[in-house]
């Protein structure tokens, strides 16, 4: 994990760091011209190029000042209640440094101004990554949370995260497993299912319907190309009316049909609860009680209520994950040399909780 830093000579002759370390170090730092993306690189991550420049001021000073290594303790706590997400990757971040940690377990629910993490050990060992663990705390948390208000509303009913295309690429499998923690049943996100240890969720969009040009068509040959144990759950507002797509496809499929999906536009009206009711009455009376309803677009934890009473069996929910805002973390040092300490307004010493569970480096 290597950052190169060009050396400021007139033969700009190269220098490779780990980290960077210091105010000369970022000067020094250059970004390839011809990079393709803005995202950065797990190698920047690790190095502290995505830090606030103040981490690397204050390393350099406590290094000169024979300061660097005094021993401090760390907390961190979210301003908000929520469901603790991202710890995975601060581990990884933090492995190997020496230092001890206690946390809440990824995906424990948690209180405002609660302790989620204790970081113990020398200062410098950890500081420059308090801009990056912060973030990966905030975001993941705030998608975590989102779906679990989702799920809460689902009532049983299964859940599934299509979120990734509301977010730069770089971080849906980021989001996707955010989910995941939250209570998601599945994401569609190829890498983040992966990362999971699950496989990615799915079937095809309006865009095939389109090119073959009639729901059925497409639906036909999806089950003669798609092997078994892929779902055969169908998009039935591409051409006609809902109800009338899912007769078509449950009297042409039978038993295949797994079930269909209701994804109407917000300029039709989007789903309703009447039409979640007319599809179920409609595919009930003709004897395919069987055929579930899947319902998406712009689904928040209200209309997930209402439609599920309908008679909806599952949701597929994008920007109410996507667009949750980030938990806003806080990371305090609570004791210097084993003093306690801390800023105005804040308590000084170590927060008494019973919840945190230590790490194994």
């Amino acid at each position: 994990m290597q950052l190169w830093l060009l050396s400021g000579t007139k033969n700009d002759e190269v220098q490779i760091v780990d980290e960077l370390k210091t105010i000369e170090d970022v000067a020094r730092f250059q970004v390839e011209p011809d990079r393709p993306f803005y995202s950065a690189g797990h190698e920047e991550i690790m190095s502290g190029a995505t830090s606030d420049i103040y981490f690397i001021k204050t390393r350099e000073i406590l290094e000169k000042t024979g300061a660097g290594d005094t021993p401090v303790t760390a907390e961190v706590f979210g301003q908000r209640p929520g469901i603790l997400a991202g710890t995975g990757e601060v581990r990884a971040l933090l492995a190997g440094r020496g230092l001890s940690i206690e946390a809440l377990p990824e995906g424990s629910a948690f209180g405002a101004k609660e302790v989620v993490m204790r970081i113990r050990g020398p200062y410098n060992a950890f500081g420059i990554y308090e801009t990056v663990l912060l973030g990966m705390l905030a975001s993941s948390s705030g998608w975590a949370t989102a779906t679990r208000e989702a799920v809460e509303a689902a009532d049983g009913r299964d859940v599934f995260s299509f979120g990734a295309r509301h977010v730069h690429p770089a971080v849906a499998p980021v989001l996707e497993r955010a989910a995941l923690l939250g209570g998601a049943a599945g994401a569609s996100c190829i890498l983040a299912a992966k990362l999971a240890g699950r496989e990615p969720v799915g079937t095809v969009p309006h865009a095939m319907f389109l090119v073959l040009g009639d729901t059925l068509t497409g639906a036909l040959a999806y089950h003669e190309h798609m092997p078994e144990g892929q779902k055969r759950l169908f998009l039935v507002d591409t051409f006609q009316d809902e109800a009338v797509e899912s007769l078509r496809l449950a009297q042409a499929m039978g038993s295949a049909l797994d079930g269909v999906r209701l994804d109407s536009p917000s300029e039709r009206g989007g789903v309703t609860p009447g039409l979640v009711r007319e599809v179920r009455a409609r595919l009930d009376g003709a004897g395919h009680s069987h055929v579930k309803i899947f319902v998406s677009g712009g689904l928040s934890p209200e209309r997930i209520r209402l439609l599920g009473e309908a008679g909806a069996d599952a949701f597929g929910v994008g920007s109410h994950i996507s667009g949750a805002s980030p938990i806003d973390m806080t990371m305090d040092l609570k004791e210097i040399g084993g003093v306690a300490v801390a800023k105005r307004g804040r308590i000084p010493g170590v927060t008494p909780t019973d919840r945190l569970v230590a790490w194994e480096d």
